[in-house]
């Protein structure tokens, strides 16, 4: 049986299973398309040069500006400060970001 939550926009008790607040209009938490920061992080660690963690948090264009540029290694030096910072991320501000 599901419960009650607190809306992620206006703060007011909706049913856990709405998808949007009908108080505010916010789209609820529903687990899906929900990134990992854990594997985002290994991407940009591993295939940052790549661009492949933009294309999996949904940044296409930034991909593919990462991409074009791997050549000259300046996409892997900014991957790797990248990864740092998802990893120092809360799970909450992450998920905010990129969820």
């Amino acid at each position: 049986m599901s419960g009650m939550v607190f809306c992620r926009g206006c703060g007011k008790e909706v049913h856990s299973s709405a998808l949007v607040c009908p108080n505010c209009g916010a789209m609820q938490n529903t687990g899906i398309g929900k990134k990992n920061k854990i594997a985002a992080a290994l991407l940009a660690l591993f295939l940052g040069s790549f661009g492949l963690h933009k294309f999996y948090l949904n940044r296409i264009g930034q991909g593919i500006l990462y991409l074009v540029f791997c050549w000259t290694f300046i996409p892997a030096l900014v991957a790797l400060v990248e990864a740092i910072i998802y990893l120092c991320t809360s799970d909450e501000e992450f998920a905010r970001r990129y969820g």
